[in-house]
């Protein structure tokens, strides 16, 4: 018994000492930077992180855009981000990552009626809800974390080139995560169900944001639009839900004492998005406020572009689009 007790006693101390650690090196967004005249569009800007972003992007002076496949959710967190920052050029638009058609007319409705698009903040993800395919023949989680930002972004790409200048490019920031280290590169067997654990379907996901996100710097070399990734951290949001929400209640309050909270978890993404310095990079990875080293995998130059080949033809984008996108 004294064992046991003991046992515990060490895993508790050790628990206090990595929260500790963890809550004193959360990087922190120190912009002060003020964003009149600038639109923001935050996709999964309703909930968790995402709300704590467009909140701060509003607080700014931002027109702000946020998008979920959810009204309800949407016309509440717009309220809330009016109420709380008492900036009304907030916007709610429906967007579902899961179907490529959502996607195709969410992007045209952004290039027929803004003027110009500064930020674009791909924060939306699903953890991991189901082992499913959608309609449009993808897994679930690969479309709504990876597929549907791909497509979206590169229809979003003549708006941001429209409004990026040299001395303030337009950004992208693409949300990974830590688990992009278990991602495995296996392009055959991407979209299969009754295959893969659904943790490593996430890790997937996010491994191939930063491989999109590196050959899309490549891409937009010249032009002043830069694109970089981030590593939120450990965060307390209702992704842990996907699983089981009792086992997830219980993981956010572990998460939210120890490691980062919705708020904490918002700030890398807020200095990628707003840092005089960090608008002068693109094609890197960002982890608590500051660049840092993806898995090596990663890296490659060349599973970058067969990933990027390989994305196209799922989402159905032609070379001419392609083409036209990038002119």
């Amino acid at each position: 018994m004294y064992e046991i007790f003991l046992i515990i006693a060490i895993l508790v101390i050790l628990f206090l000492v990595i929260g500790i650690h963890q809550k004193n090196t959360n990087g922190i967004c120190l912009s002060r930077r003020r964003l009149e005249g600038k639109t923001v569009l935050v996709t999964g800007g309703t909930a968790g992180m995402g709300l704590e972003i467009a909140k701060d992007l509003a607080d700014r002076g931002a027109r702000v855009i946020i998008a979920c496949p959810f009204n309800e959710e949407g016309v509440s967190a717009r309220k809330q981000i009016v109420e709380e920052t008492e900036n009304q050029n907030v916007e709610f638009k429906l967007l579902d990552l899961a179907s490529l058609e959502s996607v195709r007319k969410f992007a045209a409705n952004i290039l027929a009626n803004e003027e110009r698009l500064d930020i674009l903040i791909n924060n939306a993800g699903v953890g991991v809800p189901v082992d499913a395919l959608t309609t449009d023949g993808m897994h679930f989680i690969m479309q709504v974390n990876y597929y549907g930002t791909f497509l979206m972004t590169l229809l979003l790409l003549p708006l941001l080139k429209k409004t990026g200048s040299t001395n303030d490019p337009s950004r992208i920031i693409l949300t990974s995560s830590v688990l992009h280290q278990m991602g495995q590169m296996d392009f055959d067997n991407f979209n299969r169900t009754n295959y893969w654990y659904r943790l490593q379907i996430y890790g997937n996901s996010k491994l191939c944001l930063i491989l999109f996100g590196k050959e899309l710097a490549q891409r937009l070399k010249g032009v002043n639009v830069v694109v970089n990734c981030v590593d939120p951290g450990a965060v307390g949001t209702r992704i842990f839900d996907s699983g089981n929400r009792i086992a997830g209640f219980f993981l956010k309050m572990f998460i939210n004492t120890l490691f980062k909270t919705t708020w904490q978890g918002a700030q890398t993404a807020l200095h990628v998005a707003l840092d005089k310095k960090a608008g002068e990079v693109s094609g890197e990875f960002f982890k608590n406020c500051a660049i840092s080293e993806p898995a090596p995998r990663a890296r490659c130059d060349k599973t970058a572009k067969v990933l990027w080949e390989e994305s196209m033809r799922l989402v159905n984008l032609s070379n001419d689009e392609l083409v036209q996108i990038f002119r």
